[in-house]
């Protein structure tokens, strides 16, 4: 578990403090947070810590050792915001958890009153006034976006996206799936990537390659096609080794990465009118930000032709994910208390 520094009013929660959860494949981060009364930033975090998920049998758990470190009991309201569908029990299908998430189980042991559920980059997408602040890079296009709608995508354990749509002080979040939509080809080796991976698959995915598992998948089916060894075992062994620069197979992987990932950010892009700003808020994407300013993401992005003048005057930002989960998620809960 890693914390920011606990404050010392938490012990005692104002009447309107709720607790926002960001529930990732591997971390999920807490915040207990109250409304700011400020239109730009609607939410003021008063704590925020961060947890394995595998420390842990599961969410209400980790909710309960959130509560007891800070000194207080559970608060009567809360959000998680989640990758996954919901069924009309409540419970989440996602195949990135090492448990089951099931809010109302989670509500009901901890004693709350509400616990609502949003989708996670959907609750990212809420967070959209924060990103610029988030930035880590600027990969093109100008300082500043045409009104219209913006774009938050990101590859972490899977490939979440969810479009932002400016509606006066009460924007629109519209959640995808897009990390299941059909991976297209646009090269003579994506088409061999992509046959040899549906030799043991019937569906090849955006998340099937792009997400942290998926570019171990990358990397091993690229090594199968040279005939050459995978040796190493997981997407961050890949990552280093490409970084280093010593290991060809690592970096062409990676290098493959980028391209595909410009091509599907392109396409969604032209698919959803996004005018204002793209922002990259996958977790690992910061680490290798250079890396993809200096690889085919951008020229990928842009290979739309006759509409490349278009995307070319859309902002694409990489930005660090932190808080934006919570914060998201805050804001997607007031907008809907109000």
């Amino acid at each position: 578990m890693s914390a920011s520094s606990p404050m010392e009013a938490v012990a005692f929660p104002r009447p309107d403090t709720f607790v926002a959860a960001d529930v990732g494949g591997t971390h999920v981060r807490l915040a207990l947070v109250c409304p700011s009364n400020d239109a730009r930033t609607p939410v003021t975090v008063l704590d925020y810590r961060k947890y394995r998920c595998a420390d842990y049998p599961g969410l209400a758990e980790i909710m309960s050792a959130f509560f007891t470190e800070l000194g207080c009991a559970p608060v009567r309201r809360g959000v998680i915001a989640s990758a996954g569908y919901a069924l009309e029990d409540g419970n989440v299908i996602t195949a990135n958890l090492p448990w089951v998430l099931a809010p109302e189980q989670i509500r009901r042991q901890l004693g709350m009153q509400a616990l609502h559920l949003v989708n996670d980059f959907e609750a990212v997408a809420y967070a959209a006034n924060s990103m610029v602040g988030n930035q880590v890079m600027q990969l093109s296009g100008p300082a500043q976006g045409a009104p219209g709608p913006a774009l938050v995508l990101g590859p972490g354990t899977g490939l979440g996206a969810a479009v932002w749509i400016p509606n006066g002080a009460n924007p629109v979040v519209l959640p995808t799936e897009a990390g299941h939509a059909a991976l297209a080809a646009a090269s003579d080796l994506e088409v061999a990537l992509l046959q040899e991976l549906r030799r043991t698959r019937s569906h090849v995915g955006t998340e099937t390659l792009l997400s942290g598992p998926g570019l171990l998948t990358l990397y091993t089916a690229l090594a199968t096609l040279r005939g050459e060894p995978a040796v190493h075992a997981g997407p961050a062994d890949v990552t280093a080794a490409a970084l280093a620069g010593n290991d060809v197979l690592a970096r062409d992987a990676l290098q493959a990465f980028c391209g595909f990932m410009g091509s599907v950010v392109g396409d969604m892009m032209l698919l959803y009118g996004i005018r204002s700003g793209v922002y990259l808020a996958g977790g690992f994407l910061p680490q290798i930000a250079d890396f993809i300013a200096a690889s085919d993401f951008v020229a990928r992005l842009l290979d739309k032709g006759t509409l490349r003048p278009a995307l070319e005057q859309v902002p694409v930002r990489i930005v660090e994910h932190g808080q934006l989960g919570v914060i998201g998620a805050a804001n997607w809960f007031l907008q809907r208390a109000s």
